[in-house]
């Protein structure tokens, strides 16, 4: 068959594919005699199970062996915390935004397309906005730090001492602990020392709150709520928009809301954040951290010193 060497496909169903073009079809069967045109080859292709097909992200890839344990820990440890009204909430970096004349994904309803610039080059543009999220699972609210510096774990627990001084009183008046739900990398990585310890400092040392923290395995990070409840419902609201300016990213992510009655709050942030921080083994000596004992990699919990009293 002219089409066998260039077929592939999964052995254990009949899903199959072409690794060459209908041009390059309709070359070799012109050369052994026989005239076909591409909508033909197109339909015969169809006829036989073929058909053009994007790639789908389905492989997870290997699974860690204890992914479900960790997963049905996060379930109890949230539902713990809502039986004693105590906040939970997810937090994470959304994509990195260039900000500028530059194409962003998606479309919108206009009478004519918006020009913007031909390269997105990041010379070009006014800044690097670094979206902080912080969602609160049972209020259905998000509060969106933008930053315009690095995405260090120092600007990670300002944003969640921000939140804690202005948004937990409004919501849980009574509250002494906190459930943070994070991805296992970036700002909030299970392993960074800094986030660790300015949660000690911020957190716990200075508002006098108990923190827990219960990390998702590598590579789940989309089953954090706030990935598909807060991050992609503010993709929606500003696709195909371009973000000209810092002013205008905060317009788009407040004015996101949804049916279910979700409502976000914005903030710039001007800080400047420097990098390679380290945090020294005497310094996380001095820690008041209780590691758990299920998924220990994941879950611990920070609890104020004694020799720091809350402000």
């Amino acid at each position: 068959m002219l089409v066998a060497p260039h077929t592939a496909g999964d052995p254990m169903s009949d899903q199959k594919w072409l690794n060459c073009r209908l041009t390059d079809l309709r070359q070799r069967l012109d050369g052994q005699g026989h005239r076909v045109s591409k909508p033909v080859l197109s339909r015969i292709l169809r006829a036989h199970g073929y058909s053009l097909r994007a790639n789908v992200k389905q492989d997870a890839g290997k699974q860690h062996p204890d992914r479900d344990q960790q997963f049905r820990y996060i379930h109890a440890q949230r539902s713990e915390h809502w039986a004693s009204n105590q906040p939970v909430i997810s937090v994470d970096t959304k994509k990195k935004e260039l900000v500028g004349n530059f194409k962003n994904a998606g479309q919108i309803w206009c009478q004519t397309a918006e020009e913007v610039d031909a390269h997105d080059f990041p010379h070009d543009a006014s800044g690097r906005a670094v979206p902080y999220g912080i969602y609160d699972l049972r209020a259905t609210c998000g509060t969106v730090y933008i930053g315009q510096s690095a995405d260090t774990p120092t600007f990670a627990v300002d944003n969640l001492a921000h939140w804690c001084r202005t948004e937990l009183p409004e919501r849980y008046p009574d509250a002494s602990r906190v459930l943070i739900e994070a991805d296992s990398g970036g700002s909030n990585s299970a392993r960074s020392r800094v986030w660790k310890q300015q949660l000690q400092a911020q957190l716990a040392d200075a508002l006098g709150l108990t923190i827990t923290v219960c990390h998702y395995p590598t590579g789940t990070s989309k089953w954090n709520p706030i990935e598909h409840r807060l991050f992609s419902e503010i993709s929606k609201t500003w696709a195909g928009c371009p973000l000209r300016s810092f002013a205008l990213v905060q317009q788009y992510i407040a004015d996101t809301t949804t049916q279910t009655g979700l409502h976000v709050r914005a903030h710039l942030v001007s800080t400047t954040y420097a990098t390679g921080v380290r945090v020294s083994d005497a310094e996380m000596a001095n820690l008041n951290i209780h590691i758990h004992p299920i998924c220990p990699q994941w879950n611990y919990t920070i609890a104020p010193r004694r020799d720091y009293p809350a402000r």
